[in-house]
């Protein structure tokens, strides 16, 4: 595993929240290894965004807005609404 996809588990895993912890970790864990360099690049500045619109997001409580919404935010959220 090269050393961006390493940098994001951790951040995946070391949230602010122990909920996001779950939905980006176990995300990560799974994942992180078979998605593209754009899709780390665009999750690594998506992470920059506040806790909890980051739970709403991975959650699908509320939509991803436009400038977030991308395809490694939309496999966040289908992957973590097939676990439940």
């Amino acid at each position: 595993m090269d050393d961006k996809r390493k940098r994001l588990l951790f951040h995946c895993t070391h949230m602010g929240m122990k909920e996001n912890d779950v939905l980006y970790g176990s995300f990560a864990t799974a994942c992180v290894e078979d998605i593209s360099d754009q899709d780390v690049a665009d999750l690594e500045s998506a992470l920059t965004n506040n806790d909890m619109d980051l739970f709403n997001w991975a959650s699908a409580k509320v939509e991803v807005p436009a400038e977030w919404d991308t395809p490694v935010m939309r496999h966040v959220i289908k992957f973590n609404a097939e676990r439940v």
